[in-house]
């Protein structure tokens, strides 16, 4: 089918795609047509005209089609450009192929200035895209532009592209010297164009520089008893593109900090909103601190003038009606004259500015896009204002960078996202370096870093860097009690318990003695802890401490740090808001609440595990319906133990998820003993057998609900959510006897936990419970966050996987050589895939290794990794030892030429070999010769798949004489290759004598629709 026989054929779609688009989308590719000389200037004029974009759309069509099948062609290629390939779904393309991108614009558009700026549109709008105010000044200095002529192209009415066009066709009309103008000022520009601040913006941005340095300069998240300067104890944390965002070849990638605005994972270009995800404790609230003070002191994000920083948390506690004025002068910082100018310059230039979020998931209402708010000076609450920024109905264009917990993303908040970034926590290098930045003492370090790596299960929890942190400040305690003494979470806040109460008493006791001692404190905290727990409470008012009777000694601890509320009205006189010094602490001692409070109901502990987010819980109810939220929040006496379960029904998803973890942990036999008469010690004992056949009863269920396999599959299971949260708790209960009884009745050969968010902590807990499995199954955690310390924590369960997938988990060879290691002693082991890691030729040696010594190794997958040729040939050593693996996938590296010599030398005798893949390997003629010379030798291989290399037509004729002496072949996989109709005569020629090949791949070579008709009917196995 033709162009123009498609867009004829097809017109209803393509009007139904451009006008549900937007208005840029319609007038970028107006842009792109002028350039290319397809439209002329009384056509572009004729199909902008102001009216529905359906309209246009049609006649933008009636144009196109008038002027012929390569107007057509090229008005295709501008739609692929311009309009993402989702929203062509609707086309029905058929086998219509456009050609290959050509600059269509006239040679002589370049001799006069006024044509150069038709030709090189579409890049003068994005050089000028927000710039517009610096490009009219100079305009206008020089005499081109009068002064109601700058005020009409910035007319607030018009978006900052539209203005740059609004700019330009201006420019084009007043003839060859204004364009000349134009184009000259641009090219003198070296960087982007940006106007200069004014003497009064500067004051202000002074201002704003100076509080946020501030503000940022000492480490706030959970260092509420002391000073730790953020300078001196910061270390980056993982950063990485999730694979649904990537664009390269790898399916996840790791970027810095200061490129979180860069192009890298962008996957809706028309949103401003960069999302960093984590868990609770992950870094993110610091990680935003380090932008802050990399921006004030002048050291990064130099591109913006201003940047405003809030926290979502305290967001809450604005209870009147404000103005985005207001929330940036009155809630950050406030200009000390000439407001209204100031105010002007931020609205005038949204590109310059960057709003940080932190902690949206603590928002108390969800996420919507109902009530929309486009007036920057129009009140509204808070959280709305919030709301329409992240859309972009306010301020679009400036940029934002905002904190979550996952579990507080919704479908339709990720509409308004740019990318998502996730926060991985420490790496290994990160732990050792904020070890040695929290002690001076290099000797002290040293030792803590020795101890705490010969702990694997500590060493894994300080992947996570409060984790990090707490191990760090009790490291004496922690190594004074041994190294079997911290091995589960609860075990780590234990610790920082005792450091704390053991730091308020000065006392030499032991914990339990020091507990005891406390109880009483404890149990007001934990009652404060629970309370807010349940009505979505994290900042307390001086009568909600006095309701939980926390007194000035309680708060001394160190426990509760002072909260820089904005809420004015419940802050009078000297009284001050105080929260938990991080939301961990506070799931923390509201566990200790549950088990120390003999007046719990049994059915509020089982309810615990239970737990299911009601629609309408606090944290999600319309605001007027939260009046008064979050005072008065208590109950008291009887009453709030005959609520606690509903109470506990209202708590957020993810916060009850850690404090159950916390309660198995403390009800376990470990620290059932702490703090209790022998009365008490039985009613945690009865509690502990209760939590634990709860337990092992929720997990069975959840094995009893698994579908049978379908005839001829194995039987699998992809694990729910809060699978991984139930192995957690048992875990943390530190309880064989449960591990066993819990997994007693899973009968599948494949485990799937992919996308679970499963890192070195979560591998622990799956390697304590797993290695209990009676019969061997494949473990697939694609796409997670295990790493290299994650593979060290799974290493006890290898020995009842048959198969182990860990694709896209940020694996090193490092931690492939311990994987290795225990894989050889593992006699179930047989399959290993590690695709999409960050895997080097230094991994080859343990892999040729394994291949060599492991005679029942069946499969091995190392594709989009970064081996080369001598990876490649270090690996042929290992295969010609081998005669046992059948499957060998190379996708996506760089063996080249010589990798491919090696391993088609390596398998030339190979008796188990079915299937070899190096797709995308920069294999060329040579690797290809010797891989047909193989061929003629090769008794054993199925498929071989070469495409997207380099191959040309005269390897082609090495192929065919492979193929006429082999017969065991069946597959053939040759596409995106360069291959022309003489090249593919060569194998057709060779099928006429091989029956056992099934299907050759030939698509995107250099071949016509014709030829491959004809080639098809020729030769039915050939597949394009």
């Amino acid at each position: 089918m033709n162009a123009d026989q498609l867009l004829k054929g097809q017109r209803y779609q393509f009007i139904t795609i451009l006008g549900r688009g937007s208005v840029e989308i319609f007038e970028s590719i107006l842009d792109r047509l002028l350039a290319w000389d397809l439209l002329n200037w009384e056509e572009y004029e004729h199909v902008k005209s102001p009216g529905l974009l359906s309209r246009s759309s049609r006649n933008l069509l009636d144009v196109v089609t008038c002027k012929g099948a390569r107007a057509c062609e090229l008005f295709i290629l501008v739609l692929e450009d311009v309009i993402s390939s989702s929203q062509l779904t609707d086309l029905i393309l058929g086998n219509y192929m456009p050609p290959e991108k050509t600059d269509e614009s006239s040679e002589l558009l370049s001799s006069l200035a006024s044509q150069t700026l038709q030709k090189q549109r579409p890049e003068l709008v994005r050089k000028l895209h927000g710039h517009i105010a610096a490009v009219l000044e100079h305009l206008h200095r020089s005499g081109h532009f009068s002064k109601y002529e700058c005020d009409e192209v910035q007319l607030p009415i018009y978006t900052p592209s539209q203005q740059a066009r609004k700019l330009l066709d201006l420019t084009n009309a007043k003839g060859d010297d204004t364009a000349q103008v134009l184009l000259d000022y641009i090219e003198s520009e070296p960087r982007p164009i940006k106007p200069a601040l004014g003497n009064i913006c500067l004051k202000y941005q002074e201002k704003l520089s100076s509080t946020l340095a501030a503000q940022s300069r000492f480490l706030t998240s959970y260092a509420g008893t002391e000073n730790m300067c953020l300078e001196d104890i910061y270390v980056d944390c993982v950063l990485e593109i999730p694979s649904t965002a990537a664009e390269t070849g790898c399916l996840s990638f790791l970027i810095g900090l200061e490129d979180i605005f860069g192009p890298d994972g962008v996957s809706n270009k028309d949103a401003d909103t960069v999302l960093i995800t984590g868990e609770a404790g992950s870094g993110k609230s610091t990680s935003l601190q380090q932008i802050q003070q990399l921006w004030a002191t002048k050291r990064a994000f130099q591109d913006f003038a201003f940047v405003f920083a809030f926290s979502c948390r305290r967001l809450n506690f604005i209870d009147k009606p404000i103005s985005l004025k207001m929330l940036l002068f009155e809630y950050c910082c406030w200009p000390d004259d000439h407001q209204d100018e100031v105010f002007q310059y931020i609205l005038d230039h949204p590109e310059e500015i960057m709003f940080i979020l932190d902690g949206f998931d603590e928002f108390k209402l969800q996420f919507t896009d109902e009530e929309k708010l486009c007036s920057p000076t129009k009140p509204t609450t808070a959280l709305n204002l919030i709301f329409n920024l992240l859309q972009g109905n306010l301020m679009k264009n400036t940029k934002k960078v905002m904190t979550s917990r996952p579990s507080a993303i919704t479908a339709n908040l990720r509409k308004y996202l740019q990318k998502e970034v996730n926060l991985k926590g420490f790496s290994r290098e990160g732990i050792e370096t904020f070890i040695k930045k929290c002690h001076s003492n290099a000797s002290s370090a040293e030792n803590i870093l020795d101890f705490v790596k010969a702990n694997s299960a500590l060493h894994g929890l300080c992947h996570v860097p409060f984790f990090c942190w707490i191990v760090s400040k009790c490291h004496e305690q922690l190594m004074q009690n041994g190294s079997d003494f911290a091995h589960t979470i609860t075990d780590v806040y234990l610790l920082i318990l005792e450091h704390f109460l053991l730091h308020f008493t000065h006392s030499n006791e032991g914990i339990n003695e020091v507990l005891l001692s406390h109880v009483v404190t404890i149990l007001h905290l934990s009652k404060l802890a629970l309370d807010g727990l349940s009505s979505c409470c994290y900042i307390f008012s001086a009568v909600q401490l006095q309701e939980a009777e926390v007194s000035e000694e309680d708060i001394s601890l160190g426990f509760l740090v002072h909260s820089h509320s904005f809420s004015r009205a419940h802050c009078v006189g000297n009284n001050r808001n105080y929260e938990f010094l991080h939301i961990t602490i506070q799931c923390f001692f509201a566990a200790l609440y549950i088990t120390l409070n003999d007046n719990m109901e049994q059915s509020t502990l089982c309810s615990l595990f239970k737990h299911k987010q009601r629609k309408t819980s606090p944290c999600m109810l319309p605001a007027s319906c939260v009046k008064g939220w979050p005072f008065y929040c208590h109950q008291s006496g009887d009453q709030h133990e005959r609520k606690s379960e509903a109470m506990l029904q209202e708590a957020e998803r993810s916060n009850l998820q850690i404090t159950a973890s916390f309660v198995s942990g403390l009800l376990s036999g470990r620290h059932r003993n702490l703090m209790g008469k022998t009365s008490l010690i039985q009613m945690r004992s009865k509690k502990y057998k209760l939590v634990k056949k709860c337990l092992a009863k929720i997990i069975q269920k959840h094995f009893l609900s698994i579908p049978p396999a379908v005839g001829g599959e194995k039987k699998s299971m992809h694990a729910l959510p809060e699978f991984v949260w139930w192995i957690k708790c048992i875990y943390e209960m530190q309880d064989s006897d449960l591990a066993k009884q819990a997994v007693s009745k899973l009968d599948v050969d494949h485990l799937k936990l992919t996308y679970c968010g499963i890192g070195p902590v979560e591998c622990t807990a799956l390697a304590y419970v797993l290695k209990h499995l009676k019969n061997p199954v494949g473990l697939q955690l694609d796409y997670n966050s295990v790493g290299d310390l994650g593979i060290e924590q799974l290493l006890p369960c290898l020995d009842i996987c048959q198969s182990i997938y860990l694709r896209g988990n940020n694996i090193s060879d490092q931690g492939v050589s311990k994987l290795v290691d225990r894989a050889l002693d593992s006699c179930n082991l047989q399959k290993i895939a590690l695709f999409h890691n960050n895997l080097t030729d230094a991994c080859a040696q343990n892999f040729a290794k394994l291949l060599k010594h492991k005679d029942n190794f069946l499969a091995l997958r190392l594709g989009n990794n970064h081996l080369t040729g001598d990876g490649a040939e270090v690996l042929a050593e290992g295969l010609k030892q081998n005669n046992s693996i059948q499957y060998l996938g190379l996708w996506g590296n760089k063996v080249g030429d010589a990798g491919a010599c090696a391993l088609a030398t390596a398998l030339e005798n190979n008796t188990s070999m079915l299937w070899l893949s190096l797709v995308g390997n920069d294999v060329g003629s040579h690797g290809a010769r010797a891989l047909a010379s193989m061929l003629k030798k090769n008794t054993i291989l199925e498929e071989l798949c070469l495409q997207e290399n380099s191959l040309v037509d005269e390897d082609m004729l090495h192929f065919a004489e492979g193929l006429q002496s082999n017969s065991s072949l069946k597959v053939l996989k040759l596409a995106n290759n360069r291959i022309s109709r003489k090249g593919m005569d060569f194998i057709i020629k060779s099928l006429k004598h091989n029956a056992a090949i099934t299907s050759v791949w030939l698509g995107g070579n250099h071949v016509t629709a014709e030829e491959i008709e004809e080639m098809t009917r020729a030769e039915r196995r050939l597949t394009f």
